[in-house]
């Protein structure tokens, strides 16, 4: 018996365990315009079915193990499903198709259906589960299936070479190359230590900013909102990549990184990535699952620049893409972390960014069919949460090769967070991309996710809102000078220089420790301190966890320090070491 691949087997896995539905189905659409030889294009789905053996196989159990039964193509039950259907209720027919849910034990993984809405209008959907299917199957896909409709529409076979490798032999490649788990020299021994190493300590759960408690079980429900970025910021992005040595996947990852940390997740943010795993030229060719996926740490501690968090984030790129071999599924079984039915294991933030040519097969080369013009169609199947967070984008370029822009989405858990939020969290990754390709200098605790006027009103809903007809507060009015100008000089003093961004993080630390021994709203806090930039430091943070500050000159005698913090009933009181 024929196994499945590692990640074949976590989608088995996550099948049996959740029952048939469509989370991971990947439906593509496509508009074909003209002289349709319907006929011709079944067969040629039947020659690509034929010509790859990973779309004709099913996958039954033996003693509780899953394998993979390839099926001949006679037996595959398969059909183009040709329907006719009125223009406006085009829509529907395709995302009900969408929603096919597959029975991976006696179904193949690939459906098709062919809507006619006009003369000379056909709108092919595909629908393949995942378990058989990457956005690197595309290329071949298409390539593949232009080849055959040419050649039956010309009342022929295609004629083609024999592929040198199907996917079932990856699978049992896999296994050899990976050698035994009790083999401490075996690669599969050796990359498991090293992801041991460097996963060890990080977050089972990245502290978010949603808006509901996780539930106990994802629904996989999601908001989708588009990310799109100009051409100019593509382009300043590319120059920031080249600059640093980096990627653009490591640059928008140390972006993404830096704003969720600035949103409260903390200064240790793992992101998954998606590696194509197609390590070998053979595979190509080949329509199947070989993306494998890496977990990527970035380290935002100390505070540092956006420059040193990118190259934080390339070093350990490059160190995941050292031990990509290792399968994800495998990582989560050795690693243990606490399983969870309501959120990804090891990540829960996913970044995928895309740079190959486009195609009318979702990705790749051109589906070319002789008489006919196809054109990608929205698939119009509801966005699917797998993670919390998920940012996918698509780089492209024009004709010369100039950067034309970043065309993706966010798409986000709605079991977690409102749409609202989602646009907001777009926003905000936005305005700090647009941050740091001016000043890649700026400290971490300097970069600005917050709009203008919008950090206010955050501080004025959290002390009830009262504002007394137009009033003005200091807190108010020092969150609208951070966000204004984070990285212009706030204080020199003390042979120190601190940015506006640098102080509020300074000052936002002590406020979440006087908040944590029990400052709120009108305590009175004593303040003991010599002239200075920690002096400022401590007056904000006072202002900041809701309190009122007392200064105490020190110069002044015991007796008289003491009179004046019982008089005033101060609960709390600040100094520093010079002046116990």
């Amino acid at each position: 018996m024929i196994p499945l691949s590692f990640a074949q087997r976590r989608l088995w896995f996550l099948a049996k365990l959740e029952g048939r539905n469509t989370v991971y189905n990947v439906p593509t659409a496509l508009r074909l315009s003209g002289e349709l030889d319907r006929e011709a294009l079944a067969e040629a789905l039947r020659d690509v079915i034929g010509r790859h053996e990973v779309l004709r196989t099913v996958f039954p159990e033996a003693d509780g193990e899953p394998y993979q039964r390839i099926l001949p193509v006679e037996e595959t039950g398969f059909e183009l499903t040709h329907t006719e259907v009125a223009p406006e209720e085009l829509a529907g027919a395709v995302a009900e198709a969408g929603r096919h849910a597959f029975d991976l034990g006696t179904e193949i993984p690939l459906r098709a259906w062919l809507f006619g809405s006009a003369p000379g209008e056909h709108l092919l959907v595909l629908v393949v589960h995942h378990i058989a299917w990457d956005g690197s199957s595309a290329a071949p896909l298409a390539r593949d299936l232009s080849v055959a409709y040419t050649a039956r529409a010309a009342g022929r076979s295609p004629d083609w070479e024999p592929l040198p490798v199907q996917y079932a032999d990856y699978a049992l490649w896999q296994r050899e190359l990976l050698g035994d788990r009790d083999d401490p020299q075996s690669l599969l021994a050796r990359q498991t230590e090293h992801w041991r190493a460097v996963l060890a300590g990080a977050p089972e759960e990245l502290e978010l900013p949603a808006d509901h408690p996780r539930p106990a079980v994802a629904s996989h429900r999601a908001h989708q909102v588009a990310l799109d970025l100009p051409a100019d910021l593509h382009a300043k992005l590319l120059g920031v990549a080249r600059e640093h040595g980096a990627t653009l996947f490591m640059t928008l990852q140390a972006a993404l990184a830096v704003t969720l940390s600035r949103l409260g997740a903390g200064t240790d943010i793992p992101i998954g990535a998606a590696v194509a795993g197609r390590t070998d030229r053979a595979m190509d060719d080949l329509v199947g699952f070989f993306v494998n996926t890496l977990v990527v740490r970035a380290d935002l501690s100390g505070d540092p620049s956006f420059a040193e968090v990118l190259g934080r984030v390339r070093e350990a790129g490059l160190s995941a893409l050292g031990n990509q071999d290792v399968p994800f599924e495998r990582l989560v079984e050795e690693l243990a972390p606490a399983r969870s039915l309501a959120r990804h294991p090891l990540f829960q933030v996913m970044l995928t960014v895309q740079n190959t040519a486009r195609t009318a097969v979702g990705g790749g080369s051109v589906l070319a069919l002789p008489g006919v013009r196809a054109v990608g169609a929205p698939a119009a199947a509801p966005a699917v949460a797998k993670f919390d967070l998920e940012v996918s984008v698509v780089e492209s370029f024009d004709a010369d090769g100039t950067p034309a822009g970043i065309r993706g989405s966010l798409i986000a858990a709605a079991d977690l967070f409102e749409v609202g939020s989602v646009e907001v969290l777009v926003g905000r990754l936005v305005r700090v991309l647009e941050l740091v390709v001016v000043d890649a200098g700026v400290r971490v605790s300097g970069v600005g996710v917050l709009g203008v006027g919008e950090r206010v009103g955050l501080l004025e809903g959290l002390a009830g809102g009262v504002r007394g007809g137009g009033g003005v507060t200091l807190a108010g009015l020092w969150a609208e000078r951070v966000v204004e100008s984070p990285g212009a000089v706030a204080v020199v003093g003390d042979g120190v220089e601190l940015s506006f961004g640098e102080l509020d993080e300074r000052a936002e630390r002590l406020a979440r420790l006087l908040v944590g021994r029990g400052v709120g709203a009108e305590s009175l806090v004593g303040v003991v301190m010599e002239r200075g930039v920690d002096l400022l430091v401590v007056l904000l943070a006072v202002v900041k966890a809701g309190g009122v500050y007392v200064p105490v000159d020190v110069r002044w005698p015991v007796e008289r320090v003491g009179l004046v913090l019982g008089d005033a009933g101060v609960g709390w009181v600040v100094t520093s070491e010079s002046c116990v």
